[in-house]
């Protein structure tokens, strides 16, 4: 039966990433298209030869290797803050069953349903009085928070249900809480830990409107604000529309691929648990 969940999950995945490969091939070939190619074919087409001025004017025109480190930085920061605040939170609550264990949770709960735009202008407005405005650490600040919600709603239960005799034991060796937490917790829990970190990573990269609102400076801005701001600013041809679109998903799809092996791991523990 285990065997069955995990090859079920694997299945999943796989037809999931059918649905994600095929746009983004399509958005592949037509970066690569000639304006002229890309008029006459159509979209579906395959490209006479590799038409590259498309790439190289978008990366001129938004400064993409500096949007790129600015993402990137923004991103993995967002995603090893927010896993390290979950895991303590988590261990409070999971593990050291705080009080009012019930309503703290409901409340990571109504958190992760708020909906970005009634944040806008409170964490616009704290950001000006805190002298963050317009800079990078205001975002990371914001999402740390933001992601942190889930991992720490979605690891609470994770941990509710770790061994208390694997604890009893630590405890009765002379481990404190911070070498239980450290050196028995983490470990056990590191499979779902990479999941969290995949996904926050990937979650931040793609956000767009608070990025827009707090970050309004080019040389602060990321990938996806480049790209919005660019196409509401400047005509773009069809050829460099598929071209910002490669640019910008191609990062994520690469730190994705990497991590590949951990997420698919975590998920398939957690299918087996």
């Amino acid at each position: 039966m285990t065997a069955l969940r995990r090859h079920t999950v694997l299945l999943a995945l796989c037809v999931a990433a059918l649905f994600m490969v095929v746009p983004f091939l399509i958005v592949a070939v037509n970066a690569v298209k000639s304006p002229a190619e890309y008029a006459q074919d159509g979209p579906l087409s395959l490209p006479d030869g590799l038409y590259l001025d498309g790439l190289k004017d978008f990366w001129q025109r938004v400064d993409y290797s500096h949007k790129l480190i600015n993402s990137v930085l923004i991103s993995g920061s967002v995603a090893v803050g927010a896993v390290l605040l979950s895991v303590l939170n988590a261990y409070a609550i999971g593990i050291g069953r705080i009080r009012g264990r019930t309503w703290v949770l409901a409340f990571f709960v109504l958190a992760n349903m708020l909906p970005q735009e009634a944040l806008v202008y409170p964490v616009y407005y704290l950001s000006k009085q805190a002298g963050l405005y317009d800079t990078r650490l205001s975002v990371i600040i914001v999402f740390t928070v933001i992601q942190a919600a889930f991992g720490t709603y979605l690891l609470s239960s994770v941990l509710g249900r770790f061994p208390r005799e694997i604890l009893e034991a630590a405890r009765i060796d002379g481990a404190g809480r911070w070498q239980v937490l450290w050196r028995i917790v983490v470990p056990v829990s590191r499979p779902t830990l990479g999941v969290l970190l995949v996904f926050f990573f990937v979650w931040t990269w793609n956000e767009f409107l608070l990025p827009l609102v707090m970050l309004i400076s080019n040389d602060n801005q990321t990938v996806s604000v480049a790209l919005g701001v660019l196409q509401g600013q400047r005509l773009m041809d069809a050829t460099m529309t598929n071209a910002a679109a490669l640019l910008g998903v191609l990062p994520a799809l690469v730190f994705f691929l990497v991590f590949q092996r951990t997420l698919t791991r975590g998920i398939a523990v957690g299918a087996v648990k």
